[in-house]
């Protein structure tokens, strides 16, 4: 079992009307393989403890992780991380967690990443790594929201080589000009990448219950082996 880190709140940026990403320096950090994630406890005054999982947003580097959160209304723990959590309070992480929806940089296949709305995280961090190491494997992201307010990374996706790589899906409401009327995610948005030939691809679908399953589907359906389909789900 990996064990408990001190973590301390460096930064933190709005990345959707409901989503936050927190930068955490975590002296001791081992690093971490993109698609990872890590647990968060929090501790009351009175000793009572919180503990929640949330998906690694970005490659290793140094002692410093990223994360990203998803406020949940209602929620316990989730709010007040987005917004009250003080920046240089600490908290505590353990980690990194997860071993099979990993993307690792040696990797040569083929990868489609399908997101649904916050899934985006884990993806993210595959994006950003094939970037930094300079992978030539065909990677190439299909992700799916509401509307407009709910895009994270939008300036990563829609500028220079992440628009070329990425294709952003409404299924509400889509920003004018678009032109893809919006609907649920179907099985043409789920092309291979470019480059990809006959080579078998690496599906990596990250997002809501329903939302996971109907796009595990639609990749099965159009010819990708079970073992070549990897899932993370939440909700």
């Amino acid at each position: 079992m990996s064990a408990w880190h001190s973590a301390r709140l460096v930064g933190r940026r709005e990345q959707s009307r409901t989503g936050r990403t927190l930068l955490f320096d975590v002296p001791g950090w081992p690093g971490h393989l993109a698609g990872q994630h890590v647990d968060v406890r929090l501790s009351a005054d009175d000793g009572y403890r919180a503990v929640r999982s949330y998906s690694l947003a970005a490659p290793a580097r140094g002692t410093g992780i990223e994360l990203g959160v998803q406020t949940v209304p209602g929620g316990e723990v989730s709010p007040y991380l987005a917004h009250e959590l003080p920046v240089g309070a600490e908290v505590e992480v353990r980690g990194p967690l997860g071993g099979w929806f990993v993307w690792r940089p040696g990797q040569e296949d083929p990868v489609l990443l399908v997101a649904g709305g916050c899934g985006i995280v884990p993806l993210m961090a595959m994006v950003r790594s094939h970037r930094l190491e300079g992978s030539r494997a065909p990677m190439r992201l299909v992700y799916s929201v509401r509307d407009p307010g709910q895009v994270w990374y939008r300036e990563e996706l829609t500028t220079g080589a992440g628009a070329a790589a990425s294709r952003i899906l409404y299924t509400r409401q889509a920003p004018p000009g678009s032109s893809r009327p919006p609907g649920h995610i179907g099985a043409g948005d789920l092309l291979p990448p470019e480059g990809a030939g006959r080579l078998p691809v690496l599906c990596f679908v990250c997002g809501p219950t329903g939302f996971v399953e109907h796009a595990a589907g639609l990749l099965s359906a159009a010819g990708h082996a079970p073992d070549r389909i990897r899932t993370e789900r939440f909700g």
